[in-house]
Order: structure tokens, then C-alpha cells, then sequence
């Protein structure tokens, strides 16, 4: 569950942190009826949290319109929600904004833009564990490194560039993704020896940095 701090004077302190109470309580409620799969209810709770701003309500509102949970698929509209949360620096949602772009869902496909999405996903921790869809948190979203990957890889929305692709894949695979290790070793295939030896200790000095610089 997400907390948000905000700096005000002391006389607000009181009513800021009722406000946020509520949203709380109001998130999880939708969350439990999302769960057990009452879309309408959650619906009707996260949608008033959406529009005043609260991220996690703007990802779950795009989940559910990409997915068609209780409302018509609409991916549009599941762009608009995932837009807004990914400014947030929300990293699930800024990897499935730049997935809806990579295919051209709801919006023109462009992979430059699924790039620049992935990269910023693929560089941050996410600090909010959402259970059941936190995807690789600790160390920045792995599904946005792989993707960034094989874009890198394929020359896709980025100049092809192998020790990019190996790095950012390399980096995937140290979480655990065996796709990851997989896709690493075939661009692996293409590059010599000293080409891995740079594009290894890219991804480590990327990963000792916290991604700054990467």
C-alpha cells in the first residue's frame, strides 16, 4: 500500500493525514472486491481516488480497462489511466504504457516512445509493493529491462547495439528471469569475447550505481 508525504505546516498535518486515511481505506476496499472479482465495487471505489490524483487507483483503472474488467475493453482509455499513474513514477505502470505503445494499443505503435518508457521503468525501484502485480521491485521493473533488451537487440525504436541489449538483459537475468538469461546468451551468440566482458561489467556498474547513469 502506497503512503504519500507531503511537507505542510503543522496546522494541516491533522486533516492531510485524514485525507490520506481515507484514500487508504477506500483503495483497499476496491482492492478486495477487484480480488474476488467485483469489478463493479472497485470500480465505483477507485475511480473518485483516480481522479483525485492517487496512483495506485490510476494503474488499477488501466489494468482494468486493458483487460476489460467490469467495463468495456478499451485500450485507449487503459493509456490515458497508465499515463497518468506512470507520471507519478509508477514503474508498472510506465512498463505497460510502454508495452500499449510497443504494440500500438490504444494508441499509434512506436517503439521509440516504448523505449523511452522502458528505460525509465527499467532504471527505477519500484517503491510500492502492490501485492500479486508487484513486478520485480527491488531492483527496477525486469520485464521493462528484458523488453529493452531485445528492442536494443533488434534495433527496434534504438540503433542495435549488442552491449546494450546484453546489458540490459544481463541485468533481467541477475532477478531471476530465465527468459532473460536465454535471450541474453543468444545475442551473446553475435558478439566476441571482450564485446560480453564490457557489456558484463556494464551491468554491473549499473546495478552498483542504483541505474544512475546506465
Amino acid at each position: 500500500m502506497r503512503s504519500l508525504t507531503i511537507l505542510f505546516c503543522l496546522i494541516l498535518t491533522a486533516p492531510l493525514f485524514t485525507t490520506i486515511e481515507g484514500q487508504g481505506a477506500d483503495f483497499e476496499k476496491g482492492y478486495a472486491a477487484h480480488e474476488r472479482g467485483d469489478y463493479r465495487t472497485a470500480l465505483r471505489e477507485w475511480e473518485p481516488l483516480a481522479e483525485l490524483g492517487n496512483a495506485d487507483a490510476l494503474y488499477y483503472l488501466g489494468v482494468m480497462y486493458q483487460k476489460g474488467q467490469g467495463v468495456r475493453q478499451d485500450y485507449k482509455t487503459a493509456v490515458k489511466w497508465y499515463t497518468l499513474a506512470a507520471e507519478q513514477d509508477d514503474t508498472d505502470a510506465q512498463y505497460n504504457l510502454g508495452l500499449m505503445y510497443e504494440r500500438g494499443e490504444g494508441i499509434p505503435q512506436d517503439n521509440r516512445t516504448a523505449v523511452k518508457w522502458y528505460t525509465i521503468a527499467a532504471r527505477k525501484r519500484n517503491a510500492y509493493a502492490r501485492p500479486k502485480l508487484l513486478i520485480f521491485a527491488r531492483q527496477g521493473n525486469a520485464y521493462a529491462q528484458y523488453n529493452l533488451g531485445s528492442l536494443y537487440a533488434e534495433g527496434q525504436g534504438v540503433t542495435q547495439d549488442n552491449i546494450y541489449a546484453y546489458m540490459w538483459l544481463d541485468i533481467a537475468a541477475s532477478q531471476g528471469g530465465r527468459d532473460a538469461r536465454e535471450k541474453r546468451d543468444m545475442v551473446a551468440k553475435n558478439m566476441t569475447p571482450s564485446q560480453i566482458e564490457i557489456a558484463h561489467e556494464r551491468a554491473l556498474e549499473c546495478m552498483r550505481k542504483k541505474y544512475e547513469g546506465c
